[in-house]
């Protein structure tokens, strides 16, 4: 699934409309009112947010129209329960059921056998959170979820856990202006210490030629080894510009190391 097609089962994605937001809460009167064509109105205007989502599940190679589809009933969903008055943005509501919905197909078509009675016991933890989460407007605790299916923690986390899709380290988490940031840059180098970089004095050269605040970065990265979320955290960068400065650096050391070693 490494491109995207302009039409996806029979949409145009280059034409969706954008709703402005006075729209949206027109259409979702329309909606409660039993409008049925304000929510295909609705459905079309917010399918833009289900192809963001499914360019999350870029690793699995699944068809590109079927998570579509699927994508597309978990944004259905969303619509049928959200409740306008919780003052909560339909997109951060819509967002985890789409994810929801689509981990849900992944793991039903999964290759790995799972036994029946954990998958029972994990479906029935979802819904028993969907369900809370609906009534309370607010993620349940592992407790309510406990107690609403009579089921010990210990045995809903087992379940869970199972049935789980495998993370690759190169899944994408998170994209800001074209960069990408994978699960392995939010990962910290515990091996990567100081100790192991002092030794190679070309290498201490390469870093004292980087400017302070990407000298800092490596540091902080691999002398420290801390993930790029603390290193964005202290530095008060957002961690899309620390692992694009982070990646520069490191070519830029590796240029240099380069150009010693074949002198």
């Amino acid at each position: 699934m490494s491109s995207y097609k302009v039409e996806i089962c029979g949409v145009n994605t280059s034409k969706l409309p954008i709703l402005k937001d006075e729209e949206k809460e027109a259409l979702f009167k329309r909606i409660n009112a039993g409008d049925k064509k304000a929510r295909e109105t609705y459905i079309e205007g917010n399918l833009r947010l289900v192809l963001s989502v499914i360019k999350r599940f870029n690793s699995h190679n699944e068809n590109v129209d079927d998570l579509f589809q699927i994508g597309c009933i978990g944004l259905m969903k969303a619509i049928d329960n959200f409740d306008v008055n919780v003052g909560v943005k339909f997109s951060t509501y819509a967002v985890p059921m789409i994810i929801g919905e689509i981990r849900r197909y992944l793991r039903d078509n999964s290759s790995y056998r799972i036994p029946r009675s954990l998958r029972d016991i994990a479906y029935k933890a979802m819904q028993a959170k969907e369900h809370l989460a609906r009534e309370n407007q607010k993620e349940p605790t592992l407790d309510e979820i406990a107690n609403a299916c009579e089921i010990s923690k210990e045995d809903i986390v087992y379940a869970l856990d199972a049935i789980q899709t495998p993370l690759s380290l190169f899944d994408p988490v998170y994209t800001d202006g074209g960069d990408t940031l994978y699960v392995m840059d939010q990962i910290s180098d515990k091996k990567s210490r100081e100790e192991n970089w002092v030794e190679d004095i070309s290498l201490s050269d390469a870093l004292s030629r980087l400017n302070e605040r990407d000298e800092r970065i490596i540091k902080l990265r691999f002398f420290e080894g801390k993930t790029q979320i603390e290193v964005a955290n202290e530095i008060h960068i957002s961690q899309a510009q620390v692992s694009r400065l982070e990646k520069n650096a490191l070519k830029s050391m590796y240029q240099y190391l380069k150009t010693e070693g074949d002198r």
